[in-house]
């Protein structure tokens, strides 16, 4: 029997919802600076619209204390810290009988992975079962009305006691993730403080702030997930805000007929209750917004409402990552920001709470379902074969780290690795004993797949793309991974994975040389280098250590991960010193930080980077420093207006001051890398280049196969091997340049993605370096948000190669 819950139950405790606030009730969330902090935090964001009095992050944990100081329903946890080491909150919420039962609910969502048909059997017996619902709070930091929203949600969960709170809390034990991104929401900004944007991080999981919510997603496996976002409005129109699910293309590796059985219904039930309260808002900001609540007559559902445009393609937005994990994910849009936003946003989630307690017993089934396919290797909706029997993960002896590396992060992410308890032989080939693998009857194989497979070519499905289209991680970090047919008749003995060992190991007596092999072994050397070790550079673009051994190298070298050994130190080795590198800062144009995926692709490879901005440079040069690196938005060296001005320059004058200051250091021996389209164009503009630089679609991206030339600039690639693009870059014109790296000359080029139009690019230059001084223009996205690790070495080559 489905559990009804009267729609219009919801007035009385409006009392504590956000309306209260609006409506100067004695709770408010008013006057929230009167504490003292040790960090300035922003009252608001250029970006936005509208402004409102939100909630600081530094009154979040004494507003969590006075709400629930008097509930038995609550704990509150401090679960990790975000990359600049503020406090991320976790507030459970359930009924007195759930508390302290915690243990035993997981075990049985534990039990939906192990033996899903069993975990289905004792649904049917116990349908009282509480099944977890995750929301999340405000991922980027300048949509203020999530965590807003939550801490509306958490004080009346946490006290109130109508006949519909309590059926949610007897149905469900709610998990808040009450402020995804606090550094975000102290400084006002999309991003952390490592400048990326978390929703486009769960592929790389490469943040702090993302691998806790991975963690806690992981820990609960819930059955929904909410992920509360801003803004979508409609200025002057019936249709505000968006509830998803989404548009086309859907990523083939979700059991995406589970989802939509669902998904659809729930969304409109958050639409319906938003809508029964329409009359309850106060447009506080109509004039400004555009926006009149009282006029809403429906909410923008993508899957409903749109052929194209809002798609959920990659797995690295959070609802995205989270239906692998089973989830039933949405992203909620509110429409403005200002408390009628709380508000919808307070209704969305309330609404999409009853559909949960209304049909959690099938929608947690369908759930289980999802598990049950994987482990019975049973995919009716997929094309046969899709998916792999299993994946082999090989180690480099020398270098194992792109592997072991892969290989944590998969089991970080619910992932099953096995390795193989003796030697085997697949294709002809042999592998031994504690080969890594992938066998792909487990209960979250889409995401394994989707982490693992080469991706498809998609530029023909659909007009244009979001956001990436292609993220394979063997291709972008650096690791092989062999897929075993579905239909193979392979078997191998293997046992699960619990722990590596990362290790490194010295061996011999000296010199030692490190193989230009990985991001460890850039990272190796630089802090040799910077530990007063004598480290030198071969021809080749390996690095020699002429050093006996001692404690520090054994120290360095075991930290590594590598096997290090004694080598001849060539004779045209060319010792390395400890370069000052400085990289253009791109403040947050556009809300974002194009500079940062390569700033931090830098600090992993150990180099010490600092970041000037653009004015700075204007005015005080490039000072001291060896290497110039311009990696993000063609528009940092621009005169810009509006919400953009501070990130760039002041006037004319001083774009022409900026001209001067790095031509001139390039003219007394500077080197200048530009990485990426954008700064490619802006090269020209700097009168640094004379090539053709030439750029595909701001949408078109994906991972590309690439012609490198024998050079020290491409040492540790294969003559044909990987990229990345992400707006595409190539060059013409190039007689006065060497040319080190070219798109391959065929038609299949391009690997994976979305890139209509590309046939221009074919096998033409991607990597060039000047004859006459030093600039190297790569074309590549080698430093792409932390996560094309195999990429990185494109730059300390061209910073290291003379």
């Amino acid at each position: 029997m489905k559990k009804k819950i009267a729609a219009g139950v919801l007035s009385m405790s409006m009392l504590s919802a956000p309306y209260a606030v609006l409506a100067e009730a004695p709770f408010q969330w008013h006057n929230v600076n009167v504490y003292e902090t040790s960090y300035q935090e922003q009252n608001e964001s250029l970006f936005n619209s509208e402004n409102y009095n939100f909630v600081k992050y530094s009154q979040l944990e004494a507003k969590l204390k006075e709400v629930t100081q008097n509930s038995n329903r609550v704990t509150i946890e401090k679960r990790g810290v975000s990359s600049d080491g503020h406090d991320m909150f976790v507030v459970t919420v359930s009924d007195p009988e759930a508390k302290g039962k915690f243990g035993k609910y997981q075990a049985i969502r534990k039990q939906m992975l192990k033996n899903p048909a069993k975990a289905q059997d004792f649904v049917d017996k116990h349908p009282d079962l509480k099944i977890p619902v995750m929301i999340n709070g405000s991922i980027h930091g300048t949509e203020f009305t999530g965590t807003d929203s939550i801490l509306h949600l958490i004080e009346r969960f946490a006290n109130d006691n109508d006949d519909v709170t309590k059926q949610i809390l007897q149905d469900h034990i709610i998990v808040f993730n009450v402020t995804a991104n606090p550094d975000g929401r102290i400084n006002a900004t999309r991003f952390n403080s490592n400048g990326i944007d978390l929703n486009r991080d769960f592929i790389t999981r490469s943040q702090p702030e993302t691998k806790q919510m991975v963690d806690l997603i992981t820990e609960w496996n819930p059955m929904v997930f909410l992920d509360l976002h801003g803004y979508v409005k409609q200025r002057g129109k019936t249709k505000q805000g968006l509830i998803e699910p989404c548009t086309p293309p859907h990523n083939p590796n979700y059991q995406y007929d589970l989802f939509t059985k669902w998904a659809m219904n729930q969304a409109e039930a958050m639409e319906a209750e938003i809508i029964a309260n329409k009359d309850t808002y106060r447009n506080t900001n109509t004039a400004v917004s555009g926006v009149d609540y009282h006029k809403m007559t429906s909410t923008e559902i993508p899957f409903r409402d749109s052929s194209d445009g809002w798609d959920d393609y990659p797995p690295i937005f959070t609802p995205m990552y989270a239906m692998y994990h089973g989830a039933y994910g949405y992203t909620l849009e509110t429409p403005t920001n200002d408390w009628d936003g709380v508000q919808w946003m307070y209704d969305a989630v309330m609404g999409a709470l009853k559909y949960s307690s209304e049909n959690k017993v099938d929608m947690v089934k369908d759930q289980m379902e999802m598990f049950k396919r994987g482990i019975n290797f049973d995919h009716p909706y997929h094309k046969e074969g899709f998916f792999p029997k299993a994946y082999i993960l090989p180690v480099d002896k020398q270098d194992p780290t792109a592997t072991k590396k892969a290989v944590e992060h998969l089991i970080a992410n619910d992932i099953v690795v096995s390795e193989a308890q003796k030697e085997f032989s697949f294709n002809g080939k042999t592998y031994p004993k504690g080969t890594y693998l992938v066998e792909m009857d487990q209960a979250k194989a889409g995401l394994a797949n989707t982490m693992l497979w080469d991706g498809e070519d998609i530029s023909s499905d659909i007009p244009s793309m979001y956001d990436i289209s292609a993220w394979s991680l063997p291709e972008l970090w650096g690791f092989e991974a062999v897929e075993v047919p579905a239909k193979s008749n392979f078997s191998v003995h293997t046992s699960e994975v619990q722990q590596i060992n990362n290790d490194g190991e010295l061996i011999g007596k000296g010199p030692y040389v490190v193989p230009n092999s990985s991001v460890k072994a850039v990272q190796l050397a630089n802090s040799l280098i910077q530990n007063g070790f004598a480290v030198k550079r071969s021809p080749s673009g390996h690095f020699h250590i002429d050093s006996g051994t001692t404690p520090a190298l054994k120290k360095l070298v075991k930290e590594s991960g590598l096997k290090v050994e004694t080598a001849k130190v060539p004779e045209d080795s060319t010792l390395l010193t400890n370069l000052k590198v400085t990289i253009l800062r791109d403040g947050g144009i556009s809300k974002g930080q194009s500079h940062a995926g390569t700033k931090l692709a830098l600090e992993r490879l150990g180099f010490n980077v600092s970041e000037k901005t653009p004015q700075d440079v204007a005015i005080n040069g490039l000072g001291d420093t060896d290497v110039f690196v311009y990696s993000g938005s063609q528009n940092l060296i621009s005169v810009l207006t509006g919400a953009n001005k501070e990130f760039g320059l002041e006037s004319s004058a001083q774009a022409a001051q900026f001209k001067e200051k790095v031509q001139a250091f390039v003219n007394n021996g500077g080197k200048y890398i530009a990485v990426g389209a954008g700064a490619s164009v802006a090269t020209k503009t700097l009168g640094l280049a004379s090539v053709g630089v030439n750029t595909g679609g701001s949408d078109s991206n994906g991972i590309v196969m690439v012609d490198y030339q024998p050079s020290p600039l491409t040492s540790g690639y294969r003559s044909t091997d990987y990229g990345f693009v992400y707006r595409p870059a190539w060059y013409t014109n190039t007689a006065d340049y060497t040319v080190a790296a070219t798109y391959k000359s065929s038609d299949d080029f391009f690997v994976a993605g979305h890139w209509k139009n590309r046939t221009e690019a074919e096998g033409k230059a991607v990597i060039v370096k000047d004859n006459h001084k030093d600039v190297t223009l790569i074309g590549l996205e080698a430093g792409f948000r932390d996560h094309t690790d195999y990429l990185f070495r494109l730059i300390s080559n061209a910073i290291y190669s003379k």
